[in-house]
């Protein structure tokens, strides 16, 4: 089941949302802390809360942490794992390089967990695909030896480039921008811009004004729908700050007609 979580809250579930939700089907929790689409992140004594949460239900914890070292602000990533070590071994770590290290390319992640969990994972990954490369191998071996300084270079163009996109996606009369705190995603409310006139189309969904803005402004977003929520886009701010400002741009010429 799926708590689905708006920009009210930062776009973070409660444990009480989380409880009402719980059946006695469930048996696992997927934790995703920084995420993707919203760029939310769990504050240490929340991430502490759920973890207690899960451990008193004997839930099995899945936490992906691959944007863990992608923080804003006075955001601080805490994993779960550590807040709550009494899950013991009914939580699975999922990570890999391709956020921080920007090695998307590469292809390269792992597990960590029980050994009789994590084997029964390599042996269903095996019928899909199997043996990363040697040279991915290598690379991922030389990031995660190396020190965090281009991590760092990175971290610190991102959160410029955030509070570039944040600010002009809030200067758009209908659209609603929450401060993302991790990853480098936005993921405003659009839903002021839904069933108004835009350069005489009409659209109801975040998806059709999606289709909408890549046919007028030719700025590419990914809609809400991709993950569930009508009424939110997703943008990337992984990109030069001349191209956000210029694809926010085009669409804040296309809203105004």
């Amino acid at each position: 089941m799926v708590v689905a979580t708006d920009e009210t809250t930062g776009y973070r579930a409660s444990v009480e949302q989380l409880e009402a939700a719980c059946t006695e089907r469930t048996k696992v929790l997927l934790f995703v802390s920084p995420s993707n689409p919203t760029g939310a992140v769990y504050p240490p004594d929340q991430v502490t809360a759920i973890g207690r949460w899960a451990a008193e239900r004997g839930l099995w914890v899945v936490t992906d942490e691959i944007y863990e070292h992608l923080v804003y602000g006075h955001a601080e990533h805490l994993s779960i794992a550590t807040a709550v070590p009494e899950l013991g071994d009914r939580v699975v770590i999922v990570n890999g390089v391709a956020k921080t290290y920007a090695m998307t390319g590469w292809r390269v992640g792992w597990m960590i967990g029980p050994p009789d969990v994590v084997k029964a994972a390599t042996n269903l990954q095996s019928h899909s695909t199997s043996n990363v490369a040697n040279v991915s191998q290598a690379a991922a071996v030389a990031a995660l030896t190396g020190d965090l300084s281009a991590v760092d270079e990175m971290r610190r163009a991102f959160d410029r480039r955030r509070g570039l996109i944040v600010s002009a996606l809030n200067d758009i009369p209908g659209i609603v921008c929450p401060e993302p705190e991790g990853a480098f995603y936005a993921y405003p409310s659009v839903k002021g811009l839904l069933n108004v006139p835009i350069h005489g189309r009409t659209v109801a969904t975040s998806s059709g004004l999606a289709d909408l803005i890549l046919d007028e402004a030719e700025v590419a977003i990914v809609p809400g729908e991709a993950f569930g929520t009508n009424g939110y886009l997703r943008f990337s701010y992984a990109l030069g700050d001349a191209d956000i400002s210029e694809g926010v741009d085009r669409i804040a010429k296309l809203v105004a007609g």
